[in-house]
């Protein structure tokens, strides 16, 4: 009877990782961003709204929205940490993915409410001709000069941006 009842213990402390790493195989944790109502100069607007980190582990946050500022085309804002940097206007954000390399124009002085902000800690990019030129949700690495060296975007904000367009 011994026998009997270690063996049934020994079955089901092995089986309940079994299941457990089966229903993550089947089932897996969704990890994206989402679309959401967020206030932007004053309006509610759908944007994707991601904090990620560079590769000095400082933490941005990437909002990327249609701008009724800009007829509508898709803008990203990368926004830090305010009193930690400065970031000086106009300046490009460089993007790559691959071999592929984009310039992306700084929008920012063009938004009275960041070019009046005192703070200087957020950049505005025109993101639309990088999203039409993507016919993937590519990961791709941004770089600011002087701000940061490269921010890797995984492929699950890419395509939250393309879905915003």
């Amino acid at each position: 009877m011994k026998k009997i009842t270690k063996l049934n213990k020994n079955f089901f402390k092995g089986i309940l990782p079994l299941l457990l790493l089966l229903s993550f195989i089947f089932n897996p944790l969704k990890v994206s961003a989402e679309v959401a109502e967020t206030e932007i100069n004053g309006e509610l607007i759908n944007a994707s709204s991601e904090f990620l980190r560079d590769l000095d582990f400082e933490t941005w946050q990437l909002v990327a929205y249609k701008s009724p500022l800009f007829a509508d085309k898709l803008i990203l804002r990368v926004i830090g940490y305010p009193g930690n940097l400065r970031i000086d206007h106009p300046t490009e954000l460089r993007v790559e993915s691959g071999r592929k390399k984009w310039l992306l124009d700084d929008k920012t002085l063009i938004n009275e409410e960041l070019a009046n902000d005192g703070r200087q800690a957020a950049a505005e990019f025109d993101l639309d001709q990088l999203i039409r030129n993507l016919d993937k949700n590519r990961p791709l690495r941004l770089s600011l000069s002087g701000v940061f060296s490269e921010l890797p975007v995984p492929p699950f904000v890419v395509k939250e941006w393309r879905s915003l367009n």
